[in-house]
């Protein structure tokens, strides 16, 4: 069992233990989710590493952050606040955020590792900067920053 889904398995319980709702289901949909990729990845007894954990935890945030979108475009800001808790018990999951100019700084090293002069070698260089960033940074704020280095 990798460290971080320890961690979740202990968090559980301690909501469990505080009557926490919001953390206790919050932590419970994210042990689903992270069992249902760990069952499409390689079976019913198949386990995720902590890098495939985070980028679980990222896919649920972005399904909450859309929420977020639709319910207050909706005039429905209780369930927006609902999935905005969701959020703060999620991220504390994930590693610290890159800042900008960190962000910057892998941007140019992955086009100079790649030899990129162009958008047609995008993909080349966004795929040199997910493996530097190790899922620290948004990929779309990552899409930005190469297109507009290499625009």
């Amino acid at each position: 069992m990798s460290d971080l889904s320890q961690q979740l398995t202990d968090d559980m319980k301690t909501a469990m233990r505080e009557k926490d709702k919001v953390a206790l289901n919050t932590v419970r949909m994210l042990k689903s989710a992270v069992k249902n990729a760990a069952i499409e990845k390689g079976g019913a007894d198949a386990e995720l590493n902590d890098a495939e954990i985070i980028a679980v935890i990222r896919k649920e945030v972005k399904k909450r952050q859309d929420s977020i979108e639709q319910y207050e475009g909706a005039g429905r800001p209780e369930l927006a606040e609902g999935e905005k808790a969701e959020i703060t018990v999620l991220e504390k999951y994930l590693p610290t955020p890159l800042s900008a100019d960190e962000i910057a700084a892998a941007v140019d090293e992955a086009i100079a590792e790649v030899g990129a002069t162009s958008k047609k070698e995008m993909g080349q260089v966004m795929k040199v900067l997910q493996e530097k960033t190790g899922g620290r940074a948004d990929g779309k704020a990552l899409s930005q920053a190469v297109m507009s280095k290499l625009g």
